[in-house]
């Protein structure tokens, strides 16, 4: 057994059942075991606590297991999952199966089996993390100088700190917004706080188009660094490059498993994020990185004030947790984000 301790996800409304799993790991398996009586509740600790396993009942109020389950898989795809019901034919068995569960158990539970399942897909879970800690390959757009780093500076923060490799393409040199020159300058100081690799188009500000010559643009960044993570704008902004770029970016990374949409200072009203990632640890490095925009601070540009960005990251922690959030509406997701990252899901 590691030297650090299992951490398995218990799940049942059956409070006695959950009671005598979390004893019988305990006791037996010494596991560290956490307990949600539902579905939903069971997503949100996952989130939180990082589980080897989780062990979840098939039937439950609201979201039911085989549900959970497929959000683990969409969510956290290589967290083993054993599937526990009290009926033992076939039908049940194969539902579990073709949702990919890892185990099958029927009750009552035979608890040397429990112990035996247990301890087994833990070391395939450690065995699964360790593969997938060859990091990430972090692809942010955006339309203009300074976009991306208000977006998700934070992001990139944590994706740097994680050993991540980042790439930021600027498909504009904000001529609209001041010297086309220094905005460039200040995107490549930026850039090299974070160790990112920076690409800067000239396509014309304010008449960036959704489609053609923006999407091949994207398309041969993508080509060439095959990135697993794309940030880019959201759609509901009132900002037209935004938009377009928004359009181009989801043609452009057709093929990328996890696509997710920022928020800028022009967003709408109808910006609606379902990730909450929390940047407690790097708020001070966005700010940092937002410094390197002196032309704009100097042009008033209040969206840019250390106390602004400080707020709105307050603000988005009331969804997220901690003190500073950056928000994400995921248009795609095949695996987790990094880990680095403390995210939860908006309830619906």
């Amino acid at each position: 057994m590691a030297e650090v301790p299992p951490r398995i996800l218990v799940v049942d409304d059956d409070h006695d059942v959950a009671l005598l799993v979390k004893t019988v790991l305990e006791r037996r398996a010494g596991c560290v075991v956490d307990l949600a009586d539902d579905g939903r509740s069971a997503l949100e600790k996952a989130a939180a606590v990082k589980p080897d396993v989780v062990v979840t009942d098939i039937e439950m109020p609201g979201l039911s297991g085989l549900e959970l389950l497929a959000e683990l898989r969409r969510l956290m795809p290589t967290v083993p999952v054993v599937v526990m019901t009290a009926h033992v034919s076939v039908e049940y068995a194969v539902s579990a199966l073709r949702a990919q569960a890892d185990e099958f158990l029927t009750k009552p539970l035979d608890n040397a089996r429990l112990v035996e399942s247990v301890t087994r897909l833990v070391e395939e879970s450690r065995r699964r993390t360790a593969e997938a800690k060859t990091g990430e390959v972090v692809l942010a757009i955006g339309a203009h100088p300074d976009d991306v780093e208000i977006g998700v500076g934070g992001i990139l923060a944590a994706h740097a700190a994680a050993g991540d490799r980042i790439t930021i393409l600027t498909l504009s040199r904000g001529a609209r917004g001041g010297d086309a020159d220094s905005r460039q300058h200040e995107s490549l100081a930026a850039a090299e706080q974070v160790g990112a690799r920076l690409f800067v188009k000239d396509l014309v500000d304010t008449e960036i188009s959704g489609g053609g010559s923006t999407v091949r643009l994207i398309e041969e960044v993508v080509q060439e660094i095959q990135p697993t993570i794309v940030y880019t704008h959201s759609h509901h902004d009132r900002h037209q490059d935004h938009r377009a770029v928004n359009e181009a970016t989801i043609v452009a990374t057709r093929r990328v498993g996890t696509v997710a949409c920022y928020q800028s200072p022009s967003a709408t009203i109808d910006y609606r994020p379902t990730r909450f990632v929390r940047i407690d640890r790097f708020l001070g490095d966005k700010l940092r990185l937002l410094e390197c925009f002196q032309s704009q601070a100097a042009a008033n540009r209040e969206y840019l004030a250390p106390e602004f960005v400080t707020a709105t990251a307050r603000y988005w922690s009331r969804f997220g947790g901690g003190v500073a959030v950056e928000p994400l509406e995921v248009v795609r997701e095949t695996a987790e984000f990094i880990g680095a990252h403390e995210l939860t899901r908006r309830e619906s």
